[in-house]
């Protein structure tokens, strides 16, 4: 019985199904770029169900989110911890970004993606472009007027302030707040077990994305816009491989090789999905059982990053940008450059984990450049196609600013990490 039990299964899908998680995705990732090329617009009867597997872990994000911070606040026990953490957090997160953008800014000029384009103004931008906030407006939007309308709204930056001073709160009072933490300590693992359960579909979900998505778009976008998509990319590669590689070494003193093998799930997950709040479940996982990062550091940090920490999105608006002032014929100075790293950050920061933010928020870049919003006409086109790639780095950064953090704190297994 038992030996029948350990026997390879006969059935065809046998084989499948003992395959690593994220090689069940890159194989869903392939087989729906190919589909999508071959049956063209007919591939849109695949989109209800990649928007299915979105919403099902868009459902899981607040309730995630609120779950695994209080948790991890309420086990410090120390609200003195939680304040260092924070500030470790936000330092990283700020510096990365600040690098992320000048590599953007010195690629997309040295490579000149955009010379030799004349473009005109697009009236039809109007509709694409939306007004950015401005920086005050930002700031005045972190508290949240109603916490269950914020849950409601997904609004994921006011959930993060109202739940952090629920956490410190509950922490401060003691034993009085002892039934709160012990529910809601229930309530994540319960939320750990149900994130599984819909990431197990993820390989589906992500084959119907990429094959609406390549058949709507076609390879020939990929070809007609390739010079910015291979700086972008470009910016991309150097940030994950050259300066996350530094990091991980040089200051955490920790294997690059291991952490990279450790993250490759969350990294094939965001870079399909193109949400790094979606992502945050499977960011949790890899950080727990392959990284050996302690849960309280984890959950605290990543959750923080996939709203604070976008790195890719900083790149991205930097190339871009100057890629517009390009193809616009348009001169930049010192003082717009140095105006660009500066927006290009609080814009990042203010960008929402989701899909297609980004584009949004380049307006409020443009306008500090001087240049006109239209631009965003062309890059809209291939804005899918670069979400992907930032929502790479983004999720790679919180993931590495959570190894560092937790290697200051001697919060991570050394074993576990080592074994990955």
């Amino acid at each position: 019985m038992t030996e029948s039990a350990e026997s390879p299964s006969p059935s065809l899908f046998g084989p499948w199904y003992r395959l690593e998680f994220w090689k069940k995705v890159v194989i869903g990732m392939l087989l729906g770029v190919l589909v999508g090329a071959l049956i063209g617009e007919k591939a849109q009867v695949f989109e209800p169900v990649g928007n299915l597997f979105i919403n099902a872990i868009k459902m899981l994000i607040v309730p995630l989110v609120f779950c695994s911070l209080i948790s991890g606040i309420t086990s410090m026990r120390d609200t003195t911890k939680l304040g260092r953490i924070g500030g470790k957090a936000i330092a990283i997160y700020l510096i990365t970004t600040g690098i992320a953008v000048t590599i953007g800014l010195i690629l997309g000029t040295y490579f000149a993606p955009g010379d030799g384009m004349q473009m005109v103004a697009v009236a039809e931008m109007a509709a694409i472009s939306r007004e950015a906030p401005s920086f005050v407006d930002m700031l005045m939007s972190l508290v949240p007027a109603n916490p269950i309308a914020a849950m409601a709204n997904g609004n994921l930056l006011q959930v993060i302030v109202f739940t952090v001073g629920l956490g410190i709160s509950l922490t401060l009072i003691g034993d009085k707040g002892a039934p709160a933490i012990t529910m809601i300590n229930s309530l994540a693992e319960a939320m750990y077990r149900f994130t599984a359960i819909v990431m197990s579909f993820a390989p589906y979900g992500i084959f119907a994305l990429m094959a609406w998505l390549t058949g709507q778009y076609g390879l020939q976008l990929l070809l007609d816009m390739m010079k910015v998509i291979g700086v972008v990319y470009a910016a991309f590669l150097i940030q994950i491989f050259i300066v996350m590689t530094l990091a991980i070494k040089c200051i955490a003193k920790l294997s690059p090789a291991q952490f990279f093998n450790g993250i490759v799930e969350a990294a094939t997950v965001s870079f399909t999905t193109a949400s790094s709040s979606a992502t945050l479940p499977v960011s949790m996982k890899c950080a727990n059982e392959k990284l050996g990062i302690s849960r309280e550091i984890s959950s605290f940090s990543l959750s923080l990053g996939a709203t604070l920490n976008m790195d890719g999105a900083a790149i991205y608006l930097g190339v871009c940008t100057v890629f517009l002032a390009q193809a616009y014929g348009v001169a930049l100075g010192t003082a717009d450059y140095v105006a660009i790293v500066v927006m290009s950050m609080l814009a990042s920061i203010g960008s929402a984990g989701v899909p297609g933010s980004a584009l949004v928020m380049m307006s409020l870049v443009l306008a500090t450049a001087g240049l006109p919003i239209e631009g965003l006409a062309i890059i809209a086109g291939i804005d899918r196609i670069l979400d992907m790639g930032r929502t790479c780095v983004n999720v790679c950064g919180d993931l590495m600013a959570t190894t560092l953090i937790a290697k200051s704190e001697n919060e991570i297994d050394v074993l576990v990490y080592n074994q990955t």
